[in-house]
């Protein structure tokens, strides 16, 4: 199988290429920078420069690869929405038509989490109610590249699957050091939760959305077995003081950020490589 990688450099991508080409899959990536690709390109990654907002380099990148793994995304700047709306919607959106038009055969699309509402009553399922007004250009160009794709799959049968990922860390990711700062900013309360889900169970389930058979169509959530508290997250790092408030009132929205992954157990097998952040910590996964 040939795969296209997008946001190969990112880190995620470059944590889910190094693995899938130590297994012997050939892999071509999309990036702007070569010299950034530099290490993967060693490994034996097929380079192609382009970039979403550029559509005319994205049939080459697609021509002759048998799936596309979307892996490319805008975060949280606080400056560049109309970037992040490009990037993650409108991007999005060229790739998969670019793909489609060349024949590819699955195009496997990673979205959050975090596009669930906060106020469920329950670990978030992939059927439940999404916040299409989320302010958040994140989420919501997020949610709005979600159902696109999957209407492409419903009108021309289009393979697309839809991966949430939970809050993904590990493998000397600097994810975890890096929320601190927005937990006080976003005015976290400590005792909220929520699903993490390390790189190698991200590279599990990519794997298993690949090489899976009837999954058309379909949106699923994966994250470890059991959510986190922000609480602990500073603790880990030891700034409690510096990521909340000193006097906190009652928690408002006791399942934001929690998520159920019994649908990827069921159809694919799925099973955390790492259960939780305890077990990454006593194996020296981080």
């Amino acid at each position: 199988m040939k795969i296209l990688v997008t946001g190969a450099t990112g880190k995620v991508g470059s944590r889910f290429v190094t693995r899938i080409l130590g297994r012997g899959y050939k892999v071509r990536i999309l990036v702007r920078d070569a010299a950034k690709a530099a290490s993967l390109e060693a490994l034996g990654a097929e380079l192609v420069i382009g970039d979403l907002y550029n559509t005319e380099t994205l049939p080459p990148a697609v021509q002759g690869v048998d799936a596309v793994v979307h892996l490319a995304a805008l975060f949280r700047t606080f400056t560049d929405n109309e970037g992040i709306v490009k990037t993650n919607h409108a991007g999005t959106m060229a790739l998969a038509h670019a793909a489609m038009a060349a024949g590819v055969k699955r195009f496997v699309f990673t979205s959050t989490g975090n596009v669930y509402r906060t106020d469920n009553l329950r670990p978030s399922k992939e059927g439940d109610m999404v916040n299409e007004n989320d302010p958040r250009p994140y989420s919501s160009s997020k949610i709005a590249a979600e159902q696109e794709l999957i209407g492409l799959h419903k009108s021309n049968g289009f393979d697309v699957r839809v991966l949430r990922l939970g809050f993904v860390y590990g493998e000397k990711d600097p994810h975890m050091e890096e929320i601190i700062p927005y937990l006080k900013m976003l005015k976290f309360h400590s005792g909220s939760r929520m699903h993490m889900v390390h790189h190698l169970d991200v590279a599990q389930a990519l794997t298993l959305l690949l090489h899976t058979d009837g999954l058309d169509g379909e949106t699923f959530n994966v994250a470890d077995d059991a959510p986190i508290s922000m609480y602990e997250i500073a603790d880990f790092a030891g700034k409690v003081a510096e990521a909340f408030e000193p006097v906190e009132g009652p928690l408002a929205y006791p399942f934001q950020g929690v998520m159920n992954i019994s649908k990827l157990r069921i159809k694919t097998g799925f099973r955390p490589l790492v259960p939780s952040y305890y077990v990454a910590l006593d194996l020296g996964l981080l």
